[in-house]
C-alpha cells in the first residue's frame, strides 16, 4: 500500500474509533466520511462494508486480548487467569458501544469479516477456561461458548446508564459464580452501596 494510502487508511480507522466509541457501532459510515473529511466512496474504497471497517479497527484490541490470554496461561493461576482476561476482555467490550451484538453474530457467520477475530479470541477465553477447569477452579458445566456470552452479557451491563453503576458488582457476582472458589482477589468484592 502506498505511504498517502495508508496514511489515508489510518485517519479513517482513527476517526472511526472516535466516532464508535462517541455513538456506538451503528454510527453512520457517512457520518464517518464526513468526520474524516472525505466522501463516503472513499471510505468504502478502503473498507467495502461497516464489518471491514470494524475488524480493521478492532483487530489490534482482538489479538492483544488473545496475546493476554496466552500470557495468563503461564504467568498466573488458572483462577486469576481466568478471571483477569475476562476482566479485561469485559472493559474493552464496553469501550465500543454495540459491539458484542456483532461479535455474538459473527460468530455464527462464517463469511462475517468479525468472524475469525471473534472465534480466535472466544478460543483463547475457553483455553483459560479448560485451564481452570483442570485445575479444579473452575465449574466444569460451561464452556466457551458460553464464557464468550457472558462477556457480552456483563458488557451490555456496562453500556446501560442506570445499570453501570453496578457493573463492577455484578462482575464480581459473575466470576464467583464461574469459580468453584469465591478466595480469587479478582472474584470477590463489596456490593455497591445502594443494595
Amino acid at each position: 500500500m502506498r505511504a498517502d494510502a495508508r496514511k489515508n487508511r489510518d485517519h479513517l480507522l482513527a476517526v472511526a474509533g472516535t466516532a464508535i466509541t462517541e455513538q456506538g457501532v451503528d454510527v453512520s459510515l457517512r457520518d464517518i466520511a464526513r468526520r474524516a473529511d472525505v466522501g463516503l466512496a472513499t471510505l468504502l474504497r478502503h473498507f467495502p462494508t461497516r464489518e471491514a471497517l470494524l475488524d480493521a479497527l478492532l483487530r489490534t484490541s482482538f489479538d492483544e486480548l488473545t496475546a493476554h490470554a496466552a500470557e495468563l496461561e503461564t504467568s498466573s493461576s488458572p483462577e486469576d487467569a481466568l478471571v483477569s482476561w475476562l476482566r479485561n476482555c469485559v472493559a474493552w467490550t464496553t469501550e465500543y458501544r454495540g459491539v458484542t451484538i456483532l461479535m455474538a453474530a459473527a460468530i455464527e457467520d462464517t463469511q462475517s469479516a468479525l468472524h475469525a477475530s471473534c472465534v480466535t479470541l472466544r478460543a483463547a477465553g475457553a483455553r483459560l477456561l479448560t485451564r481452570a477447569q483442570a485445575d479444579g477452579a473452575a465449574r466444569t458445566d460451561i464452556d466457551g461458548t458460553d464464557l464468550f456470552a457472558l462477556v457480552a452479557a456483563l458488557a451490555w451491563l456496562g453500556d446501560q446508564p442506570s445499570l453501570a453503576p453496578r457493573a463492577d458488582h455484578l462482575f464480581d457476582v459473575v466470576a464467583s459464580a464461574i469459580l468453584t472458589s469465591a478466595g480469587s482477589s479478582d472474584a470477590a468484592g463489596e456490593p455497591p452501596s445502594g443494595l
